[in-house]
């Protein structure tokens, strides 16, 4: 069995944002030879994600509105995590949308579903973060 490793490093400028990361993840693939296995994929910070959906405008929009009424970054003061902090939303944004994502490899390719992309989801930006591409297989 081979493995690969790499990180993907993001700096995002603005608080929020979802960025499409499949052409990055496919390079990895193509880097690491296997043409079988498993691809892991994981946000490496606890105010970021990653998450697997379809690349479309609207509802990227539609997460934004929807996360930002379950965790509203204000008023910050509302929760008892952003003493001298102001990101607790942020890591609410996070638990919702997911940590990591498992993609199987057939024939060297990602074997995704119709539609199905991987994004990176950041939701305390203005810093740099990572990704960790971990490939296991043949």
């Amino acid at each position: 069995m081979k493995t690969y490793r790499k990180e993907l490093w993001f700096d995002i400028p603005t608080r929020r944002a979802f960025i499409n990361i499949t052409p990055e993840i496919r390079r990895c693939l193509d880097e690491s030879g296997i043409k079988e296995g498993l691809v892991l994929v994981n946000a490496m910070h606890i105010t970021a994600s990653v998450f697997i959906n379809d690349d479309e405008a609207g509802l990227h929009h539609d997460y934004d509105r929807w996360l930002e009424k379950l965790a509203p970054h204000e008023p910050v003061s509302q929760y008892r995590h952003n003493v001298g902090e102001d990101n607790a939303d942020a890591h609410m944004k996070r638990q919702i949308m997911g940590r990591e994502v498992v993609v199987a490899v057939t024939k060297g390719e990602l074997d995704f579903g119709t539609w199905e992309q991987i994004f990176y989801g950041e939701f305390d930006g203005k810093r740099k973060k990572r990704v960790l591409v971990k490939i296991i297989g043949e």
